[in-house]
């Protein structure tokens, strides 16, 4: 008489359970469906930028302009974008908020290097207590820095937001609107 494997039979045993769960709590859409995901072109995640994008304040030396991205796989339901770029490394460790915008019209799919907010949408504050982009300025010899971009698909109205919501304010605003997000990660030293 011939045993079966293992391996074969903990596979008929547990392929039937986890087909069941998935069919009886609606998985298999989600599976299905692709994830909302965004990119910068030209940078790959975890990939550096170049100076263009740094702040150009102080001894930054940058251009001050901000990344190229895209997003694709939108959410039904869409009806705003918002970006972040957050430094985890800066101000050692506790964290830099580098941009803060909304309203960003939900027939929209990227941002190109550099361009300036899109018609209709809403600056936050950012680091420096302003409105709009400010480019990386890490330390001189840290390790780069990881900046955050993420982009957040709303069920809010473009103009559903107040202007000038610094970071805190936009999450606690958002919380229970957001449909999705996802993020990049790139990298930027001095």
């Amino acid at each position: 008489m011939k045993t079966i494997p293992h391996c074969i039979r903990l596979a008929a045993v547990a392929l039937p359970i986890a087909l069941s769960i998935a069919c009886s709590t609606g998985l298999t859409q989600a599976v299905a469906a692709e994830a909302f995901e965004v990119t910068s072109p030209g940078t790959p995640d975890g990939g550096t930028i170049d100076a263009s994008h740094a702040a150009s304040a102080n001894s930054c030396g940058g251009g001050n302009q901000s990344p190229a991205m895209q997003w694709r796989n939108v959410p039904s339901g869409t009806h705003s974008f918002a970006v972040t770029l957050f430094d985890p490394d800066g101000a050692k460790g506790l964290g830099v908020i580098h941009w803060v915008l909304y309203g960003i019209p939900a027939s929209m799919n990227a941002m190109a290097h550099g361009a300036p907010a899109p018609a209709g949408s809403v600056s936050g504050i950012n680091r420096t207590g302003q409105p709009g982009y400010y480019g990386p300025c890490p330390p001189i010899g840290d390790v780069p820095h990881h900046y955050v971009l993420q982009v957040y698909a709303l069920d809010l109205a473009p103009d559903a937001l107040p202007a000038n919501l610094n970071h805190d304010a936009f999450l606690a605003a958002v919380t229970n609107h957001v449909l999705a997000a996802s993020s990049t990660v790139l990298r930027y030293g001095r």
